[in-house]
């Protein structure tokens, strides 16, 4: 096993060094409008497409793992010249710095350390887009190394609701269902669905005398109590954003039912699908 370690490492050093003497961006690669590369560096791997990629957010031994799917371009860059690379410290605040520099955050950091070249994850909002980065330097190469480069573009979803369409289904059923795009086990509404939420308002203030309740529902994965306090937060959380857009708090109330009212059969995906809804009823 060490031999053929020893020799998997000694044919490495032959070839990253003609990599690095060639320079060269691979065929069809480029760099990503948003971010440009480390000064001095080359694209020695590429691929764009749409994909589910996964990046860690939060700090320390609390970071999480939130896959994000979107258009993805990632490109790994080899450094030219070991010389004049930089550290893996420096390639990561680098990026930091530039993503700041446009009114984005950072949202996870893993600090180079012996054996590790660290992480980062970065977020902006620009073009309509939310834009989700991940920088991760690799210290192994010899005897120049590389960073790999993860941007996934999330862009906003048509607007397909409107405050009419919304009014029509709640004369008709005394009902509106909502999929709301909540995270697993999160109550936080993404920006794709705060437009539903401004129809929802519209049609609210389009109608005085109507009054809603916010009733929010899960499927059956998880137990029962924990299931009804999410589904309370998720309509609270609604609640919030049609307040937030300008209406009354008191035409609106809001209720966690959890797993008790499924509209469809839990053994299924599909079915925990629909399960999984905020309801804006009629109220008296």
């Amino acid at each position: 096993m060490n031999r053929i370690f020893r020799v998997f490492m000694f044919a490495l050093c032959l070839t990253l060094p003609l990599l690095a003497m060639a320079g060269n961006d691979i065929a069809g690669s480029k760099d990503h409008p948003l971010l440009t590369r480390y000064p001095g560096s080359y694209i020695g791997e590429y691929s764009k497409a749409y994909n589910a990629t996964e990046f860690k957010v939060g700090a320390g031994n609390s970071a999480t793992t939130q896959t994000v799917e979107g258009d993805t371009t990632s490109l790994r860059y080899f450094h030219g010249s070991p010389e004049t690379q930089p550290s893996a410290l420096q390639v990561i605040r680098n990026y930091q710095n530039a993503i700041r520099q446009i009114g984005g955050e950072v949202l996870y950091e893993r600090l180079p350390s012996d054996g590790d070249g660290g992480e980062t994850t970065l977020k902006v909002h620009t073009g309509g887009k939310d834009v989700w980065v991940k920088v991760v330097p690799d210290i192994y190469g010899a005897p120049t190394q590389d960073y790999l480069l993860v941007i996934t573009e999330v862009a906003a979803m048509a607007q397909a609701v409107t405050a009419n369409q919304l009014r029509d289904e709640l004369d008709k059923n005394g009902f509106i269902t909502l999929h709301v795009n909540f995270d697993t086990g999160k109550s936080v509404l993404k920006p794709d669905d705060l437009a539903t939420m401004q129809q929802i308002a519209l049609m609210l203030k389009a109608t005085p005398a109507l009054k809603l309740s916010v009733e929010g529902h899960t499927d059956n994965v998880g137990d029962a109590a924990s299931n009804k306090t999410l589904s309370e937060a998720r309509a609270k959380s609604v609640m919030a954003a049609i307040v937030q857009a300008g209406v009354a708090a008191g035409r609106l109330s809001a209720t966690g039912f959890g797993q008790e009212r499924p509209v469809a059969d839990n053994r299924s995906e599909e079915g925990r699908a629909k399960n999984r809804r905020v309801e804006l009823v009629k109220a008296p």
